[in-house]
């Protein structure tokens, strides 16, 4: 979905714009059977599960009348004339995503950073909760690889991201390009244990240069260890 672009809920659900309440909700039970999550599996079930979100999204905006006469609203106007400003939109998405993540509902959390990217695609802080969240599902880290990757093209000398970008990478059983985003990381921010440590478990300590700078405040002795 392009910035400046309303989404079209009559789309999603395949009805018109005349469609009563009784049709959008018949609508809306048909495509909640077919398209239910669990008939799926593998990367069949996490399209499945974004697909399954969109026409709920969908019947829950036109089964309410005022957000639907808004809806129809901005689906009159000519395209060149919506408001192309969808920062107060991409709030809503991230706020929403927030708080599912504090609750643990790490699907309803992608699903509103997922949005809040769409709406926003150059807000780092969008991309870098995406790309947290899914790393909590290990079926969803190629959409992790991804998010993290887009974090790093707007933000790329960001410590924290990169150490995601390696824990991430790792996961993926991608070791090469995991200890380049870990030595990245420490070339950015200096010494890190935690850094260090994943480098270890991956085989392989950090990189020539990285070995040669001492951390502050350590004795020499701490180099060759390093």
């Amino acid at each position: 979905m392009e910035a400046s672009q309303t989404k079209d809920f009559y789309a999603i659900l395949g009805v018109s714009r005349t469609a009563s309440p009784q049709d959008i909700k018949k609508r809306f039970l048909e495509l909640a059977r077919e398209r239910h999550p669990d008939r799926f599996k593998g990367e069949d079930k996490q399209k499945a599960e974004l697909v399954f979100q969109d026409i709920t999204e969908a019947f829950n905006v036109l089964s309410d009348a005022v957000r639907r006469r808004q809806i129809d609203a901005e689906l009159s106007r000519p395209a060149n004339q919506r408001p192309s400003d969808n920062s107060e939109v991409m709030r809503v998405y991230l706020n929403r995503g927030i708080r599912a993540y504090k609750e643990g509902n790490w699907l309803e959390a992608a699903t509103q950073f997922d949005r809040a990217t769409q709406t926003d695609p150059q807000n780092v802080q969008a991309w870098h909760h995406l790309a947290l969240t899914c790393v909590k599902e290990e079926r969803w880290n190629s959409k992790a690889q991804e998010a993290i990757e887009r974090t790093l093209q707007l933000e790329p000398q960001n410590a924290s991201y990169l150490k995601l970008a390696g824990k991430i990478f790792a996961s993926g059983g991608m070791a090469a390009r995991a200890k380049q985003y870990y030595n990245d990381a420490l070339k950015v921010g200096g010494p890190d244990a935690a850094v260090r440590k994943a480098l270890e478990e991956l085989g392989g300590g950090a990189s020539a240069g990285e070995r040669a700078a001492p951390e502050k405040g350590k004795p020499s002795l701490f180099r060759k260890i390093w």
